[in-house]
């Protein structure tokens, strides 16, 4: 396997910034110090801010600032897939559209990039690791920074070969324009991304020295996945044999993860309101006289209890982390903080209420009104739960499950405007969906309203008191919790034929969630798994990925199955199980002709 240059022009200068400099030289005609690759790090802990910059790249793919990220809600959002689609009012960004996504459609483009900038930056860091005059602590302590740094760059790596098959691997830093990149196969990214995380294995520790650091549990997770991303593309290719050989080894990483010791399943309530649950007014106007919300205008007064359970903690801000108790917390990204929100450091915060929240206001004026937290915050629903995500994967037997709880899964609203007729009383789906109005009424009903999930929506946001409007969550985001570990051991077991092995996982969540309904070996399939996915990783799960590196028509069959909207399942949509490569990279690499992926010539 070939390995190529990338241009880090940007990188550098950005990393310049890492050494301090007299503001007098700098405004100078001939300023003293001009940094290059030769003199931009000059100690150890220059070196590790060229790290923390991977995991500053990684916060912002997950937390949904600012407008300007709007292409995040179609990977860390999932939009577009069988989970999520878009409203009435959002359909300019609708992403299973296949008539109006093309090649050069930004949002491929964007995170395509976004992935080499990362990769930069892990690159920039391993050069400042290498470099010999610099001193550290100890050869651990340099060990550890060096792990950091590849497993950022076997991140990037998964990613990109699970969204956009084989890539160029890029693995040292260059100042000079090259325009002869090849591509790897699939399969050779994965590997590259597997090789990568065997070698740091024993450089990771088993937990973080500190909060938000990559421990060795965070690789081994990885490595299960790639195993079975790799195993796929073997058993497409005839090769049964050395699939199985790939799935046993996702199967044995997964195991050191979930039986190791260091992790296990929340099974009972814990954190920082472990013996609370969710309290929602309908009527947020305080008392007259003594300026306090009325205890007369609660759920609970009108005879709606929501009880809080161990599924509904594990979302609450200040219970993310390992070190505060929450043992299947393999890896956060540290964004919870509104002092460093309120300082201007606008990736603090989280605007899932905002982005993922539901939007009563627009449709119901005379019953449901505000940006209260009775109607999820200030929503303006960028993308809303498909039929799939909010009903179907609860019918029938699926319905008695923690997580369809109304703590964690809100579906009971009171009018909350005093002239309603449904004032403090539960108000219909019927009447919500708008049942009986015309077409286009009932559609921007049912995609503006829907379920509130305790993962987007609170029932109190600390920003009140600093003129904050409910857009924001301040909490630290998941972005690998045991549980998508155990789902990935299931779906390995399911590969071998151990339907049994398969069911047993599950159930780990099943019964966490005090379901009624247990999985039984033959139910196990492809199906069921992406279901349990659903029910315990929406808002949650790269959806994308999982969809793209299950290969064949997956991703397809299911965006025509589940998505709102018709288009998605005209005649012309696409067949395809990879985003394309991004058109101006292919033009801009003259010197070397870059295949398109199949489906998007």
């Amino acid at each position: 396997m070939k390995r190529y240059r990338l241009i880090i022009l940007a990188a550098v200068v950005a990393a310049s910034a890492l050494v301090s400099c007299n503001d007098d030289e700098f405004l100078t005609e001939h300023p003293k110090y001009f940094y290059t690759l030769d003199n931009v790090f000059t100690t150890s802990s220059q070196v590790d801010l060229a790290l923390v910059t991977c995991y500053s790249e990684v916060r912002k793919y997950y937390n949904l600032t600012s407008d300007g990220k709007r292409h995040l809600l179609a990977w860390t959002g999932a939009n577009g897939t069988d989970m999520f689609d878009v409203p009435t009012t959002r359909r300019n960004l609708q992403f299973n559209n296949y008539g109006t996504l093309t090649t050069e459609t930004g949002d491929y483009k964007t995170i395509f990039t976004d992935f080499y900038k990362l990769i930069s930056s892990a690159n920039l860091a391993l050069y400042g690791a290498g470099l010999d005059y610099i001193t550290w602590d100890s050869e651990e302590s340099r060990s550890y920074i060096i792990a950091q740094a590849r497993f950022f760059r076997a991140w990037a790596y998964r990613n990109l070969g699970e969204l956009f098959g084989g890539v160029p691997i890029v693995e040292d830093i260059t100042t000079e324009a090259r325009y002869d990149y090849r591509r790897e196969t699939r399969l050779d990214t994965y590997q590259y991304a597997i090789d990568e995380l065997e070698a740091i294995l024993e450089d990771l520790p088993l937990t973080a020295p500190e909060r938000g650091r990559i421990v060795r549990g965070a690789a081994q997770h990885n490595l299960a996945q790639l195993y079975i991303d790799k195993g796929v593309v073997l058993e497409a290719e005839g090769k049964r044999g050395d699939a199985v050989k790939a799935y046993n080894s996702a199967i044995a990483y997964a195991t050191d993860v979930i039986d190791g010791g260091t992790f296990h399943l929340m099974t009972e309530r814990f954190g920082v309101r472990k013996d609370e649950g969710p309290k929602y007014y309908y009527d947020y106007t305080p008392d007259e006289k003594t300026g306090k919300l009325r205890e007369d205008r609660t759920y609970a007064s009108a005879g709606v209890y929501i009880s809080g359970n161990v599924y509904w903690d594990l979302f609450q801000p200040g219970n993310q982390d390992y070190e505060d108790g929450n043992y299947e917390s393999i890896w956060v990204a540290r964004t919870s903080s509104l002092e460093a929100a309120l300082n201007k450091d606008g990736d603090a915060r989280l605007n899932f209420s905002r982005s993922y929240g539901a939007c009563f206001r627009d449709i119901l004026p005379k019953d449901l009104i505000g940006l209260t937290p009775d109607v999820g915050g200030r929503g303006v629903t960028w993308i809303m739960p498909t039929a799939y995500a909010r009903d179907q994967v609860y019918d029938g037997v699926w319905a008695k499950d923690m997580r369809n709880s109304e703590a964690c899964f809100r579906r009971t609203f009171l009018g909350n405007v005093p002239t309603s007729q449904y004032y403090g009383k539960i108000i219909p789906w019927d009447v919500i969906y708008r049942k009986g109005a015309n077409q286009d009424t009932r559609d921007a009903a049912y995609t503006q309203c829907f379920p509130l999930s305790c993962k987007m929506h609170l029932d109190s946001y600390i920003d009140d008191s600093a003129g904050g409007n409910r857009t924001y969550i301040y909490r630290d985001q998941y972005i690998i919790r045991l549980s998508e570990t155990i789902l990935l051991r299931a779906e390995a077991k399911w590969r071998i034929n151990s339907p049994k092995g398969a069911a047993d996982d599950i159930n780990l969540l099943r019964s966490r969630a005090n379901c009624a309904h247990k999985v039984t070996a033959s139910e196990v399939n492809l199906e069921l798994i992406l279901d349990e996915r659903c029910r315990e990783l929406i808002f949650e799960e790269n959806r994308w990925n999982t969809l793209l590196r299950l290969g064949g028509t997956v991703a397809v069959d299911r965006i025509r199955e589940y998505s709102y909207w018709d288009a998605p399942r005209s005649a012309t949509m696409k067949n395809f199980n990879l985003w394309p490569i991004p058109q101006s990279f292919i033009d801009t690499n003259k010197d070397v002709k870059i295949e398109q992926n199949e489906g998007w010539d």
